[in-house]
C-alpha cells in the first residue's frame, strides 16, 4: 500500500487513510479526554441535574402542599361560614321566641290591668248607684210625705213614722220593679 515516489523513495502516504502514529495519539488524547470527563464534568453535570430536579420536584411538592392547605383553609373557612349561619338562624329564632314571650307577657298584663280598671269602674259605679240611690229615697221619701200629708191632711212630721212610712213605699216600689 505504500507506493514508492519516484523522488526520493519515499513512501507516500494515502490520504484516506490514517497514519498509526496519529491513531494512537488520537486514542490517548481520546482517552484522556474520556477520562477528565468522567472523573470531573460528568459528575458535575449529575449533581447539577440533580440539583435542578430536586428544586423542581421540591416545588411541585411545595405547590402540591400549598395547595392542600389552602383547600383545607377553604373548608374550614366554608364550616365557620355555615356555623355562622346556622348560629345566626337560631339567635333569629330565639330573638323571634323571645319577642313573641315578651308579646304574650305585655298582652296579658293590658288584660290584667284592663280586667283591674274595668272591675274599679264598676265598683265606682256601683258606689255611685248605691249612693244616688240612698239620695233618691231621701228625696222620694220627702216628696212622697210632702204628697201625703197634702193628700191625708195632716201633718206626718213624726220622724220616726215618717222613715217608716218611706221604707215601706220604697220597698213595695222595688217589689213591682222586680216583678
Amino acid at each position: 500500500m505504500f507506493f514508492l515516489s519516484a523522488e526520493g523513495g519515499e513512501t507516500s502516504h494515502n490520504p484516506i487513510i490514517p497514519l498509526w502514529q496519529e491513531v494512537v495519539v488520537g486514542g490517548i488524547a481520546f482517552i484522556v479526554l474520556c477520562y477528565v470527563l468522567m472523573k470531573f464534568v460528568f459528575p458535575r453535570m449529575e449533581q447539577t441535574f440533580q440539583a435542578r430536579v430536586d428544586a423542581i420536584e421540591g416545588g411541585i411538592k411545595r405547590a402540591e402542599a400549598a395547595q392542600a392547605e389552602a383547600n383545607q383553609l377553604l373548608e374550614q373557612y366554608r364550616a365557620q361560614l355555615a356555623e355562622a349561619r346556622t348560629d345566626a338562624a337560631k339567635i333569629r329564632d330565639d330573638a323571634r321566641a323571645d319577642a313573641e314571650g315578651i308579646r304574650q307577657d305585655i298582652l296579658a298584663k293590658a288584660r290584667e290591668e284592663s280586667d283591674r280598671i274595668i272591675a274599679a269602674g264598676k265598683e265606682q259605679l256601683n258606689a255611685e248607684r248605691a249612693t244616688i240611690v240612698r239620695e233618691l229615697r231621701t228625696e222620694v221619701g220627702t216628696i212622697a210625705v210632702d204628697l201625703a200629708s197634702k193628700i191625708v191632711g195632716e201633718s206626718l212630721a213624726d220622724e220616726a213614722r215618717r222613715k217608716g212610712t218611706v221604707d215601706r213605699f220604697l220597698s213595695g216600689l222595688e217589689s213591682a220593679g222586680a216583678r
